[in-house]
């Protein structure tokens, strides 16, 4: 049903924003999982037991070291491969779930490493406070542990989150097929590049789509970061900085 001729910069601004649903659906997903499993994986490469520290170092040695795109292909292959086992992994060959979980591990597996940065660095003063008060286990995490390791982390989690919303833009180029040809962003701008020869239209919307959405994360989590440091005086309150990953 995609126009064959005589595009109106209407039809591209509208299919486009409309595929920007499956990268918006793509990112929240996997930022609010891979948000739970990075802290389990934090406190489990933190832990002095070597049966949680070791699988966390190897589970982010592993996600960090390799390129997203070359995940992309082993996800989809390990999928296609299961699929031929039972028909019950047949889902799992789709963008929707298995480009998503591939851009959940891999976003926990950055994440991680940055809580346990902040883990690393949580004052010993913080603790010791829990100590003198007799927290131990759960309610000393939950109540001290864990919310300095995230106003540590905030600022890093930021441009980590924006990191993923911008690489939902690769499920297009991974091999796992859109389903019922609904695709993300970057399908749409190709087609409309592919038939006018001309990608100075589609690509530059695409581009400014993905500003306005990095925005949107930067607003939301200057939020959730004032909230977090809503007991420090307003002028020594951390500031949120947009620092792009030039490499990565």
């Amino acid at each position: 049903m995609l126009p064959r001729d005589d595009f109106t910069l209407c039809q591209q601004f509208t299919l486009i924003g409309s595929g920007m649903i499956w990268n918006i659906y793509f990112g929240v997903v996997a930022l609010i999982c891979g948000f739970f499993l990075a802290t389990a994986v934090a406190v489990g490469k933190a832990s002095p037991r070597r049966i949680f520290r070791k699988p966390s170092e190897w589970f982010i040695f592993i996600f960090r070291g390799s390129p997203l795109f070359i995940q992309f292909f082993f996800g989809y292959f390990l999928f296609l491969s299961l699929k031929s086992v039972s028909p019950i992994f047949d889902p799992f060959t789709a963008a929707w779930l298995g480009a998503l979980i591939v851009l959940f591990l891999n976003t926990a597996a950055y994440s991680g490493e940055i809580f346990y940065g902040a883990l690393q660095s949580i004052p010993k003063g913080d603790t010791e406070a829990a100590d003198a008060y007799g927290m131990t286990g759960w309610p000393r995490f939950r109540r001290v542990i864990w919310p300095t390791m995230l106003r540590l982390a905030w600022p890093a989690y930021t441009n980590e989150a924006i990191f993923l919303f911008h690489a939902t833009a690769l499920v297009f180029l991974s091999g796992f097929p859109a389903w019922q040809q609904r695709g993300d962003a970057l399908y749409y701008a190709s087609y409309f590049a592919d038939k006018t020869f001309n990608p100075f239209i589609p690509y530059p919307i695409l581009a400014g789509y993905f500003i306005v959405l990095t925005l949107i994360v930067v607003g939301i989590f200057g939020l959730v970061n004032a909230r977090l440091n809503r007991h420090l005086p307003q002028d020594i309150r951390p500031k949120l900085r947009l620092r792009p990953n030039l490499i990565r």
